[in-house]
């Protein structure tokens, strides 16, 4: 006994205390554009600190802790060595690069990094922890009364959100469809990269009127307003739009289990004999053990809405199986994300 714990180790218990540390040193370079000022450059720890205007002490502390958590690179030493982007931060979080991904992380660093400081009251009370504990108003309803922001919001998502909808419209076989619903589409961004991928399918984004109104933009934009329309509906109070393939990419997970029921419910009827409800979230393992990322969101869920939840395949499968459909698939999308599928 006293030979085997002599092999343990703290270290990781203190990695996992401490990771608030490198999470808030991210957050905080994104926060100050440090990648963006970056950009292609190489920059001295003094030409930086001056162009984002920190203090002194910043530097060389701030810049290296970054190195060392690779988020930079540095070439050289001391006073004279330049500081430059990874690929990756180069790619994601320069703001001028198209697949820009930072907008998730600029709201968890503004919104969700002082709300997870009260997890320890989410977790005794069951209550949401968010804007709603302070204003009496849900994270929604602030959105979509704020146009600016729910876009902002919505950039934000489709950010985290492109692989794997890229990844879905790659996978999934589409050959023997016709048409596709996105409930909760936002900004369309599911239903575009679905119709770019398959010419042949024809693409409804259906969202609340407010959302509608900024994916008719960004479709038409994209030069698909002809095979990708947007539609405003009430998904709780309306019918979904009829389609061969029903989607909700990162949607289900937002509700309680009475509210889940509904929308699988909902889109069982709005299927033909054959048709694919998809459902994109990050699949909890059925045993609960490995997919610690759809863990934590569903923790996040209990921040943000008090009874809402993550799930496992085997729970999408029961709560489908209820509603009347008959096979079912799971199509892993990389990192975290899953496609369940129910066939009706």
């Amino acid at each position: 006994m006293e030979q085997s714990r002599s092999n343990l180790s703290p270290a990781r218990i203190m990695e996992v205390g401490t990771a608030f540390w490198p999470a808030k040193t991210l957050l905080s370079a994104l926060e100050l554009r440090l990648f963006t000022t970056l950009g292609a450059k190489a920059m001295t720890g003094a030409e930086l600190q001056r162009a984002l205007g920190l203090h002194p002490r910043a530097n060389p502390d701030f810049f290296d802790a970054l190195v060392a958590l690779r988020f930079l690179e540095r070439d050289g030493e001391g006073p004279g060595a330049r500081y430059r982007n990874t690929p990756e931060t180069a790619l994601f979080l320069d703001r001028n690069s198209p697949q820009f991904m930072g907008g998730f992380l600029e709201m968890a660093n503004a919104r969700l990094y002082p709300f997870w400081g009260d997890l320890t009251e989410a977790l005794r009370t069951g209550q949401p922890q968010n804007e709603i504990k302070h204003t009496g108003t849900s994270v929604f309803a602030e959105l979509y009364s704020k146009p600016e922001r729910l876009e902002q919001f919505m950039d934000a998502m489709s950010g985290i959100s492109a692989g794997n909808f890229r990844a879905f419209a790659e996978k999934f076989d589409f050959s023997r469809y016709q048409t596709l619903c996105d409930v909760g589409g936002a900004t369309g961004q599911l239903s575009m990269f679905v119709a770019q991928r398959h010419p042949h399918l024809r693409c409804i984004s259906a969202d609340l009127p407010e959302a509608t109104r900024i994916a008719q933009r960004k479709i038409a934009a994209a030069g698909l307003d002809g095979r990708v329309s947007a539609r405003s509906i009430d998904f709780f109070a309306e019918p979904l739009p009829k389609a061969d393939v029903i989607t909700m990419g990162m949607i289900l997970h937002d509700w309680n289990l009475e509210k889940k029921r509904h929308l699988v419910r909902a889109a069982y009827d709005a299927l033909p004999p054959g048709g694919a409800f998809v459902v994109i979230e990050n699949l909890i393992d059925d045993a609960r053990r490995e997919n610690a990322f759809g863990l934590l969101m569903s923790l996040n869920m209990l921040i943000e809405f008090g009874e809402a939840f993550d799930f496992t395949a085997a729970d999408f499968t029961s709560w489908c199986r209820e509603a009347g459909f008959k096979r079912f698939d799971v199509i892993p999308l990389g990192g975290p994300a899953s496609a369940g599928v129910a066939y009706k």
